[in-house]
């Protein structure tokens, strides 16, 4: 697992959302015991062929909607983004606006971030049925069929300038610069 700073980036994320949302899990194929430090249930895909973040979404929404009493939204964050801002699920809540049938997603710069979003457990039939017909994959092919508010997000003013909150580590080289944003924001924090 990558880790930032020594922390591994699954546990950035989960202490990023802990104050943020009732409960967490995490949606990962595979062996979920490689998971067991960070104490969340590991949930798999629930459709087969690797179908990509929405998959995750629908990971979500049905353990929701089974395990959670009067459960009506969840919230989706990547596990490779350390920076998304603390009033991320607050933001999207108030943009929905109690709209059950809204997906609220992340957007910096015009720029939106499909797999930070806020999605009505309502949805979870839907979007069984979209991911098993196997057309695609897109998460905005699934979303534009539905009301969508894109919530807006500024850069974070870090020491050495401004950067995307939602800037994600996809390589080990990412460690590099995830490393200097970690470090301006704590000279930031300091100064």
């Amino acid at each position: 697992l990558l880790e930032l700073d020594g922390q591994p980036l699954v546990q950035r994320i989960r202490d990023r959302l802990a104050d943020q949302c009732g409960g967490i899990i995490l949606n990962a194929n595979g062996d979920p015991a490689r998971f067991a430090e960070f104490d969340l249930p590991v949930i798999p895909d629930p459709v087969g062929g690797y179908a990509g973040p929405l998959a995750g979404v629908l990971a979500g929404l049905e353990w929701a909607r089974d395990a959670v009493s009067g459960a009506a939204w969840v919230a989706s964050a990547a596990g490779d983004t350390p920076f998304f801002p603390a009033d991320l699920v607050d933001r999207f809540m108030d943009a929905a606006g109690g709209d059950h049938g809204t997906i609220c997603l992340a957007r910096t710069h015009g720029h939106v971030h499909p797999v930070f979003g806020l999605w009505p457990v309502a949805l979870a039939a839907d979007l069984r049925a979209f991911l098993e017909k196997g057309e695609t994959r897109k998460v905005l092919a699934f979303v534009d069929a539905w009301r969508r508010v894109d919530v807006d997000f500024d850069p974070i003013d870090g020491a050495d300038g401004p950067f995307d909150p939602f800037f994600n580590v996809n390589a080990p080289e990412d460690i590099d610069t995830a490393e200097a944003m970690a470090a301006a924001l704590e000279g930031e924090a300091v100064g």
